[in-house]
């Protein structure tokens, strides 16, 4: 079944997602920049949060280099497709979102920080894209792991959408979800912006501020 640009903006049915395959894709072992595991076992004191804002080379950078924040790792959620591939996410046939696993500290860092760091790096009213990346991988999503960040997430969300509909802005688009399945990324995508400083990076905020994230508790 063709897919064509138009439709790699809306999702999938289950007829039309590919199948994908049973065993997890090869990927890397420890972060490039900090070498710590990137699928552990952590220290017991982390939490674990997962945000998708766009194109994830520079999401990711976004995060390592956030105080805090104590590994982080790049990959697919949110689709139909098991154990997806970046060229199988790239047609639009998976329904996956480009997403980035964080692993913190909530003694440094609390998730209303994290909250922060993601809206303020992306523009959460474009839909099924981010700039000139088009398609499903691109939109904004959180994917919580407790009921505690649900409540965060959806409350950062409310705060955010009425300080941008001040600056003019249309209405905040970012789903908000149980954290489902995630898939690592392929080993060249893990901290790809380290490992290519040149490299492509199309985020950008919208210049607002979020009112979250100056608190330290978790």
């Amino acid at each position: 079944m063709l897919f064509t640009n138009a439709s790699k903006t809306r999702m999938p049915s289950a007829a039309e997602a590919l199948p994908g395959r049973p065993e997890a894709i090869p990927t890397a072992t420890d972060h490039f920049v900090n070498a710590r595991p990137l699928h552990g076992p952590w220290p017991e004191e982390l939490e674990t949060a997962i945000f998708g804002l766009g194109c994830f080379w520079g999401a990711e950078r976004k995060f390592w280099q956030t105080p805090g924040v104590w590994v982080t790792a790049v990959g697919y959620a949110a689709g139909l497709t098991p154990n997806p591939t970046y060229n199988e996410v790239c047609t639009g046939r998976t329904g996956h979102n480009e997403v980035v696993l964080v692993v913190y500290d909530p003694a440094l860092i609390s998730y209303d920080g994290l909250l922060k760091v993601f809206f303020e790096n992306h523009d959460p009213t474009q839909g099924m894209r981010q700039g000139n990346d088009v398609g499903t991988q691109y939109r904004s999503g959180i994917y919580t792991t407790s009921p505690a960040q649900a409540d965060a997430a959806e409350a950062a969300k409310a705060a955010y959408g009425a300080a941008l509909a001040k600056a003019g802005y249309g209405a905040v688009t970012t789903e908000v979800l149980p954290a489902p399945v995630f898939y690592y990324a392929e080993d060249y995508h893990q901290q790809y912006l380290a490992k290519n400083p040149g490299g492509y990076c199309g985020l950008g905020g919208t210049g607002v501020s979020c009112p979250v994230g100056t608190g330290v508790d978790a």
